[in-house]
């Protein structure tokens, strides 16, 4: 590999990810409340990407004060001031495009008389029963703020100046709508953040202060470092020091803590001095409103053109209503591409092996569940009519470890055998393993995933599943699950590539066999579409196969330290992202290989944890149609000029575009494509 080939950085390429949601939230063309939806995106992205990346790299100065990342930080924060402040204007750009449509953001400095009495009948049915302020300045003990809630800092003050200042927080309750609904004045909708509902009402809070008739208020929010601290505690299952930690996750050291501009620098300064944050790199200005992730549900007040038009998701032709899935799947292999194709398919599959007579055993990898999940039902189902359910339940899946606790409990009681995670290993795999008897023999059935058997996401995530009884496939399979209820004996997967095991090795073989044909004059190409790609080893592979003369395609969502436009490379290596109406979350890998392409699909991105520490699967496919159903997507994807970005050196997310050819948006026209597929 070129010593020029340039290795963006992680944290860096991330903020660079974000910035292009924001563009979304930017971008006239896609419609309005959508607009406000990606701000709430990039706004909870943001909040993660400090509870976790921020948060590491804290943990790794205190502990090597490595002036490099002291560095990282300083740039971190100046590109997320950049960014808060494109975000903020682009709120105001929305509030003004919503008022064409007389949507009205209101303050409550606003109101009008009616709008008065509605907000304050709201706030004393509805809001004043949940909040509980402290007196700042006299309590005992400053108050742990509790990790991404929103709070006010209030100012009680004497107009007279005959009394000193007095402080209050107030934790705005986050079981409320964060927008409400005023009453409708003509034409006129009128929207209020509840923030303001209690700033209007603050009188009334502090009735007993009859000193202050003068109350100001400014919002404040901490992010806290969300890394468990996983106690070597011998006597307590896995599953117990989880819970202990995510209790203990509220207390992880401040990250970030984002402010209004115009609160004063008295009480600013009074509450970092009482929350013991010193560090400047943390502290973020912004403006009169923070958790701009709430926009993820604002109201759409039934205007057609302020969302998406409706994408029902399809039926797959091989999987009409009324054909049993085994029956199906003994004909041939199904691929599901979602959001396109319906998620109830999954469902189907669950619910046949529960009431089948013939099914003998359900094996199951879960990661993520929908809040109200099906699956649950349709295990604890199938083990009350006599079958052997088997879940391995991953409960260190971050943000997901309390809820995952729960499902494993319920299973447990219902007669499901679980598998609370393996020692060491998160098991990030995608799978579903049926086992039948048919003529006195087992026939197994499986599916094996890029996405989460989530009925929710599954609507918003880009992912495909592989439905299949193929023996190469099912017999690997069978070995997986094996190896779940016991790690420590060995098994040789033929076709399956697992991680920790292989992964790196079978990749790193594939694009060698590669580099080796384009030297030797061959046609040599590879196209790879996955979230994230960090992985040192990988990035310099990719980068010497561009070298060789291999045509590498990359089609990477999010995380990418590999770049395009290096001199040298510019006909062999081209990289781009799409962000658009669906998040990109599959995985998925083409060879060339002489002529005799392989497609595989992966749970795994190219992260070091992904090849190394984590029980991830990478699929072979190989049935011949399905193949090609993979190749005209991930074509599709390639001509995407509507929301495709190029990713270079510069992180400039400059816009694949070309008004001279027809525009493409994959997102929307492959779904018609797959709409026309009989």
């Amino acid at each position: 590999m070129s010593k020029k080939a340039p290795v963006i950085n992680r944290e860096v390429s991330w903020l660079s990810f974000n910035e292009r949601v924001l563009q979304e939230a930017a971008d006239i063309k896609n419609p309005v409340v959508e607009r406000l939806r990606f701000l709430g995106i990039f706004s909870n992205n943001m909040d993660e990407f400090f509870r976790v990346r921020v948060g590491s790299l804290f943990r790794k100065i205190q502990t090597i004060q490595d002036k490099k990342d002291k560095l990282l930080l300083a740039q971190i924060q100046k590109t997320v001031v950049r960014l808060q402040l494109s975000a903020e204007k682009s709120l105001n750009d929305l509030k003004k495009q919503l008022e064409k449509d007389n949507v009205y953001f209101i303050d409550n400095s606003k109101l009008n008389k009616e709008q008065e009495v509605f907000v304050k009948n709201y706030f004393t049915q509805k809001v004043r029963p949940l909040l509980f302020p402290i007196m700042i300045q006299s309590a005992p003990k400053f108050p742990d703020l509790h990790d991404d809630a929103l709070y006010l800092a209030i100012v009680l003050r004497d107009s007279k100046e005959k009394e000193d200042d007095e402080y209050a927080l107030i934790e705005i309750p986050d079981s409320l709508p964060r927008f409400v609904v005023l009453p409708q004045s003509g034409e006129k909708k009128f929207v209020l953040f509840i923030d303001d509902v209690i700033r209007h009402n603050l009188k009334d809070i502090f009735t007993l202060f009859e000193n202050f008739n003068v109350f100001k208020a400014y919002s404040i929010k901490v992010t806290r470092d969300a890394e468990l601290d996983i106690a070597a505690d011998v006597s307590k299952s896995l599953s117990e020091l989880l819970s202990i930690s995510v209790k203990q996750r509220v207390k992880g050291a401040p990250v970030r803590l984002v402010y209004d501009l115009k609160i004063p620098d008295k009480l600013l300064h009074f509450i970092l001095k009482k929350s013991k944050i010193t560090e400047t790199e943390i502290l973020i200005p912004a403006g009169r409103y923070h958790n701009s992730r709430d926009f993820m549900k604002f109201p759409s007040f039934d205007i057609a053109s302020h969302e998406y038009s409706l994408q029902t998701p399809l039926e797959h032709p091989d999987l009409k209503s009324g054909i049993s899935m085994f029956k199906a799947l003994k004909q041939k292999d199904v691929l599901l591409q979602y959001p396109y194709h319906s998620f109830t398919h999954v469902l189907d599959f669950l619910r046949d092996a529960a009431i089948d007579p013939q099914v003998r055993t359900i094996r199951m990898t879960i990661y993520r569940l929908a809040k109200e999940s099906a699956i649950i039902n349709a295990l604890i189902n199938a083990a009350h009519n006599g079958k052997k359910v088997t879940v391995l339940m991953e409960i260190q899946a971050r943000f997901d470890e309390a809820a995952n606790i729960g499902y494993a409990k319920t299973l447990q009681d219902a007669g499901v055998n679980v598998v609370l995670g393996l020692k060491n290993l998160k098991v990030h795999s995608k799978l579903i393993l049926i086992s039948r008897r048919e003529r006195n023999r087992t026939v197994r059935y499986a599916s094996v995933g890029t996405g989460n058997f989530n009925k929710d996401t599954a609507k918003v995530f880009s992912d495909v599943s592989l439905f299949t009884a193929d023996k190469r496939i099912t017999v690997d399979l069978q070995n997986i699950f094996k190896f779940f209820e016991d790690v420590y004996k060995p098994y040789k997967y033929k076709h399956i590539i697992l991680s920790p095991f292989n992964t790196r090795k079978k990749i790193n073989a594939f694009i060698n066999r590669e580099i080796r044909n384009a030297k030797l004059g061959k046609r040599a190409e590879m196209y790879l579409k996955m979230n994230s790609l960090n992985d040192e080893g990988m990035v310099k592979k990719i980068y010497a196969a561009a070298e060789a003369g291999v045509k590498v395609r990359l089609m990477v969502r999010g995380i990418c330290s590999v770049a395009q436009g290096m001199i040298g490379l510019n006909e062999n290596l081209q990289v781009r992202s799409i962000v658009g109406r669906y998040l990109e979350h599959s995985r998925i890998f083409s060879f060339h290989n002489a002529g005799h392409p392989q497609y595989f699909i992966s749970s795994a991105d190219f992260l070091t944890r992904n090849l190394d520490n984590r029980i991830e699967v990478t699929c072979p496919i190989y049935d011949s149609k399905i193949k090609n159903e993979l190749k005209e997507f991930m074509e599709m994807q390639w001509l995407d000029n509507v929301k495709a970005r190029v990713l270079d050196q510069q992180l400039s997310n400059s816009y694949l575009s070309n008004s001279k050819i027809k525009k493409i948006e994959v997102h929307v026209d492959y779904y018609n494509y797959l709409r026309q597929q009989k």
